[in-house]
């Protein structure tokens, strides 16, 4: 994996502690384990950052937090991870996991009219609360388990092509010196 890229991307906890704002959050810098970016981690920062990415729920970065604080995932990754829901993709994720849940529980879908509005999500949030929170709770775990897997691949598949490399390099260099 790019350890090395996302280690400039993301802030580490000396960095994070200086802010006057997150001092609440100094328990967390103790736990040198959710700075970390190993092949434990970085999976599971994935895994916890895509299914509350995916929560039809407020402060998803705050769940993801405290997933990441307890699961040992990386931290900023988790968190950062989150931001992939935001106003511009909410809407259509959450009609899609709307449909998805209707038809998992066999349910017809409402239509919503000729416009969406506040007022309508409101009045009709009893009937279709039970569909959307199936359809992102599915696609939540769905999403987490499958980046969960793909980084753990991507990862071991990286650390392999090095170590392969490296015994080319030292077999190289083995026959040079040898002539």
């Amino acid at each position: 994996m790019p350890k090395k890229l996302l280690s400039k991307l993301f802030p580490n906890a000396e960095a994070i502690q200086k802010i006057e704002s997150l001092r609440v959050l100094k328990p967390l810098f103790r736990n040198s384990n959710l700075w970390h970016l190993n092949r434990r981690s970085v999976p599971r920062a994935f895994m916890i950052g895509l299914f509350c990415a995916s929560l039809p729920l407020p402060f998803q970065m705050i769940i993801a937090a405290f997933l990441a604080y307890h699961i040992n995932a990386n931290l900023p990754i988790s968190v950062a991870l989150v931001w992939l829901s935001n106003p511009i993709t909410m809407p259509p994720y959450f009609f899609s996991a709307y449909q998805l849940g209707s038809w998992m529980l066999g349910r017809p879908t409402m239509s919503m009219g000729d416009e969406f509005s506040i007022d309508w999500l409101l009045s009709e949030l009893s009937s279709i609360w039970l569909p959307l929170w199936v359809g992102c709770l599915t696609i939540g775990v769905l999403l987490g388990l499958i980046s969960f897997i793909a980084i753990h691949i991507a990862w071991r598949t990286h650390v392999a092509s090095n170590w392969q490399r490296r015994k080319r390099n030292r077999a190289a260099l083995q026959v040079s010196n040898n002539d």
